[in-house]
């Protein structure tokens, strides 16, 4: 019985055709375009591969997989053509070559030992293997894994280089010393999960706690035994190696070098720091947000400084953005737009650009594009305001009041629905303007027939988000007409006016029923 398949990766495959006593192959089905990215490809590869001149076998295998994308993994009996399984790339990625034969019975038996093995876990069970009771420290010496016993242990999964990583186990380390330096029985073990042993070495030289020695298997089975789904990821084993949380990066990234405080992460403890962090934001002001280290200032128009103190008492939008970003760009002239709308009636109002661009050339073309402020390219205080307001995705905008406090943490949203009118973005504002439009839609006919989609009627809906009309374009919000069906939206405006009935929206032509983009 030969397992063979259509993909796998080199590590599970080395490893298991050193093991004479296991007989497995891999058969490459390329989905290469022409024979030279097949044959650069195949060079890399130490397996078979059906000929790319067989355009037919290739075919026939895809269709008999029904693959609908690569990579694509199937694992089969090649003596009797038993399909074991279709999901190969989830179990190699997951098991590796522990998988073999990757049956059902060896995965559930897989699960079974690894439900057993956090039943009984003990910090030697989760570090070590029968052939290693150590870690090592950066300076090279072994420390028994018996040192840690009746110790809270943090496992950092590290990446070399990867800058979120690099960011985070250098605020980690601050917080390691300080709670050593107050007695707690605290210890922190790397995980390396990628990179050569030269980087990690160089990396982990700069960290000051133990490591598992990079390269052993432990790592990879850690990264699935705690299901590790994206870094930084801080994992915290009580002292008696049991698993007290599967995550703390978040909050230690959100409290920062105070996160100390909240050790060892308790409910109780939480509730500490969250009582803190509620005192700090109704303590917060514009300057204690843009005021740091001798930074005093936000950038105008040909690098003039303006104070920080010149913005007290505004309506301040802090606008995360960046050059390379599409959605950025192409949020950039609605945002003009409407901020041209607020100032011509608020003086009380700014925005300021934390650029996320990796030049300055960029920055200065996209920044050159804006009539308002920005931080310089590079300036500390767009990372410490990106952990702030825990900034996961851009274009962002963040509604600072006149008082410094934070409005919204989501100011987006409400200027893409209504415009210039969300100004202040304050919760009231925005009931007003949604009660306005729940009394505008009850005058709105059900259903319409449209001709952008004659196939079936379009609903009126209430939307929980923002979405893109399928007929000018741009986003929307709070009501749609809609297909469910075909998932296809269009805005009131323009699913309703008609030639003669009102002027168009700006930028639009009326034609019979339909309004479309000019």
């Amino acid at each position: 019985m030969v397992p063979t398949v259509q993909a796998v990766h080199p590590k599970a495959h080395n490893e298991l055709i050193s093991q004479p006593e296991k007989s497995f192959e891999v058969v490459f089905v390329s989905g290469d375009s022409d024979m030279d990215e097949f044959s650069a490809y195949f060079a890399k590869m130490p397996w078979l591969a059906v000929p790319f001149s067989d355009s037919k076998a290739l075919a026939d295998l895809n269709e008999r997989f029904k693959v609908m994308g690569i990579p694509h993994l199937v694992i089969l009996d090649a003596e009797f053509g038993e399909v074991y399984t279709e999901d190969g790339v989830e179990l190699v990625s997951e098991y590796g070559a522990e998988a073999y034969p990757f049956t059902a019975e060896r995965i559930n038996e897989l699960k079974e030992q690894e439900k057993a093995a956090k039943e009984n876990q003990t910090i030697h069970s989760v570090l070590g293997t029968p052939t290693r009771d150590y870690l090592i420290s950066n300076g090279g010496d072994k420390v028994p894994i018996s040192e840690l016993e009746g110790k809270y242990v943090g496992l950092c999964f590290v990446v070399d280089g990867y800058g979120p990583v690099v960011q985070f186990t250098s605020l980690l380390a601050k917080i390691y010393e300080k709670l050593r330096e107050v007695g707690e029985k605290f210890e922190v073990v790397a995980v390396s999960v990628d990179g050569d042993e030269e980087s990690f070495s160089e990396s982990f030289a700069a960290m000051p706690w133990l490591a598992i020695p990079h390269g052993d298997k432990v790592c990879e089975k850690l990264a699935r035994y705690f299901e590790l789904r994206g870094l930084p990821t801080l994992v915290l084993i009580g002292p008696d190696g049991k698993t007290l949380n599967n995550d703390i990066a978040e909050i230690i990234d959100e409290h920062g070098v105070d996160a100390w405080e909240g050790f060892p992460f308790t409910a109780d403890k939480l509730g500490v720091l969250a009582e803190k962090a509620k005192a700090r934001a109704e303590a917060q002001t514009l300057e204690s947000l843009l005021v740091t280290d001798g930074l005093d200032f936000v950038l105008g128009k040909d690098g003039v400084k303006v104070p920080v103190s010149e913005l007290k008492g505004k309506t301040v939008l802090l606008y995360f953005s960046a050059q390379w970003c599409g959605p950025c760009q192409a949020f950039l002239p609605k945002l003009v737009a409407e901020y041209t709308k607020i100032k011509e009636k608020h003086s009380d109002f700014e925005i300021v650009f934390l650029s996320s661009d990796q030049d300055q050339s960029s920055y200065d073309e996209f920044f050159s594009s804006m009539p308002w402020l920005a931080l310089p390219l590079g300036d500390p205080r767009e990372k410490q305001l990106g952990k702030t307001f825990k900034i996961r995705g851009i274009p962002s905008l963040v509604a600072i009041g006149p008082d410094g406090r934070t409005v919204t943490g989501d100011a987006k949203a409400p200027l893409t629905v209504h415009g210039a009118d969300a100004f202040p973005f304050t919760g009231e504002r925005l009931q007003e303007l949604e009660k306005k439009m729940e009394e505008t839609a009850k005058a709105w006919p059900e259903k319409v027939k449209h001709e952008l989609h004659e196939e079936h009627e379009l609903v009126l809906t209430r939307m929980a988000t923002v979405y893109g009309c399928d007929g000018c374009g741009e986003m929307g919000g709070s009501w749609s007409y809609r297909c469910k069906e075909c998932d296809l939206d269009l805005h009131t405006r323009c699913a309703l006016e008609k030639k003669g009935d009102e002027e168009a929206a700006a930028g639009y032509v009326c034609e019979g029923d339909v309004c479309r983009k000019a």
